[in-house]
């Protein structure tokens, strides 16, 4: 990866026709130059444009697609938060919050031949406490709340059709890409997701959007701009590689806060490994994993290093998982450990101790990281209560400061197109812990608060077409 950061380093790309700013003079065998001058105009257009972009997908398929598919959802979402007299919510929110939240997904596949396109609509209306919160005090970076943006990605595919103080609508694109799939190869570019890492939970080597490990709701990733390729072998082993394009605080196209990464699968009788190189932002990473069967479960996990610009950072997953029948039901169960390197080593998670952690604010701040401490245990198991509806029972604990999260979620599909996924989460711990409520350094009438909740339940009714 040192080659990366030889040619990459410090590279800003810019273009006089979209910044205004001088530039010099693109020589036509300069080959680097070219593309960053394509992918300039490329989003230029596509931040000034995005919605005609999708009206253009719109019309594609009769106009020319061999096949095409078409998916979507509604979703409804009901959160309701207690929290107790010392939390900074109570301040804010008073003893409860009520959220309310309404999203709509249409998905498109177009086909022709070796080429294909894909583009996903959203439309999404927000209401409630949470929102009207954060945004009488935009200053809080950490409440809950905020719209989704492409301030920092490649395209911007969102625009904001209304927005007030106590609600909000949007429509974006979380998907728009173009691809093409030869006899062993793909190559595609454009807002896609991508996961990669053997963590069920935790995912340290998932570092492309991944889920809250809480978030009960998983059926979409976050899509980033991207160009993606893979090579598969005739031994069933493939080769995957990524490109992540983004724009930094001010934004500008520069390298520095890109992503490159290397992905070897590979097959050994019945073991598979991963093998991962990349440069992420500022940072080189290495990373290996695997997955095989043990004792009739399967035992999965991965170590990785990362090298950032002040130390050397070792995180690691691991995790067994199983099946069984017990009264008659079907059951699935699973145990998992995380070693979180960045970390705070001492279960302190004061304003005064966190920010000396920048490496760890830097990668919850970008959604990366979920987690303030060291070690982590997960407890999940899944009942089939009937064939139409699984009750997971999930517990998530911080080994360094004995605080836990209990998570009770129940997914019951009540109709053909129809399915009903809830859960309560009730946090567990003392004052100052992860899950109890970390101290925010603000004072009320003389007295600490923290980021605290009683408990907080979640309504999700989905219909699917």
């Amino acid at each position: 990866m040192r080659f990366f950061a030889q040619r990459r380093r410090g590279a800003k790309i810019t273009d006089q026709s979209v910044s205004g700013r001088d530039s010099t003079p693109v020589s036509p065998i300069d080959a680097e130059d070219l593309l960053s001058r394509f992918f300039l105009r490329a989003s230029a257009s596509l931040r000034e444009y995005p919605l005609h972009i999708l009206a253009g997908f719109l019309l594609l398929p009769p106009l020319c697609a061999q096949t095409f598919d078409t998916a979507g959802h509604l979703k409804y979402r009901l959160q309701v938060a207690a929290f107790p007299s010392d939390s900074l919510y109570h301040e804010l929110m008073g003893g409860s919050s009520f959220d309310q939240a309404l999203a709509f997904r249409y998905n498109l596949g177009v086909r022709y031949k070796e080429w294909d396109a894909l583009a996903n609509y959203q439309l999404q209306g927000v209401t409630g406490d949470t929102y009207e919160v954060s945004q009488e005090f935009p200053e809080f970076g950490f409440l809950p709340g905020g719209l989704p943006n492409d301030d920092h990605r490649l395209f911007d595919l969102t625009r904001v059709i209304s927005e007030g103080d106590h609600s909000a609508l949007l429509h974006r694109l979380d998907r728009l890409s173009v691809g093409y799939t030869g006899g062993q190869g793909v190559v595609r570019f454009g807002r896609q997701a991508i996961s990669w890492g053997n963590g069920l939970v935790y995912n340290p080597m998932d570092f492309f959007n991944p889920f809250d490990p809480t978030a009960i709701d998983k059926e979409y990733k976050t899509g980033d701009d991207m160009l993606y390729g893979q090579y598969l072998q005739n031994n069933g082993n493939d080769l995957q590689a990524v490109w992540v394009i983004r724009r930094d605080l001010f934004g500008d196209l520069t390298s520095d806060v890109d992503s490159i990464a290397l992905k070897y699968h590979g097959f050994i009788s019945d073991f598979e490994f991963d093998l991962l190189v990349a440069e992420h932002f500022d940072a080189q990473i290495a990373g290996v994993g695997a997955i095989f069967s043990l004792g009739g479960g399967i035992l999965r996990g991965d170590a990785m290093v990362t090298r950032t610009e002040d130390e050397i950072v070792f995180s690691a997953v691991a995790s067994y998982s199983t099946s069984w029948t017990w009264w008659d039901r079907n059951m699935s169960g699973l145990i998992e450990v995380f070693s979180n390197g960045f970390g705070q080593a001492n279960g302190d998670y004061s304003p005064e101790s966190l920010i000396q952690n920048p490496d760890l604010l830097v990668r919850i701040g970008r959604g990366e990281l979920f987690t303030l401490g060291r070690e982590y245990l997960a407890l999940s198991t899944m009942i089939e209560m009937t064939p139409l509806w699984m009750l997971t029972p999930n517990a998530f604990i911080n080994l360094s400061d004995g605080s836990a999260l209990v998570q009770v979620v129940s997914q019951h599909d009540i109709a053909q197109e129809w399915q009903i996924l809830a859960s309560l989460n009730i946090p567990v711990g003392r004052n100052g812990s992860e899950y109890g409520g970390i101290e925010t350094g603000i004072e009320v009438d003389g007295e600490s608060t923290y980021l605290s909740t009683s408990l907080s339940f979640t309504f999700q009714l989905a219909w699917y077409f």
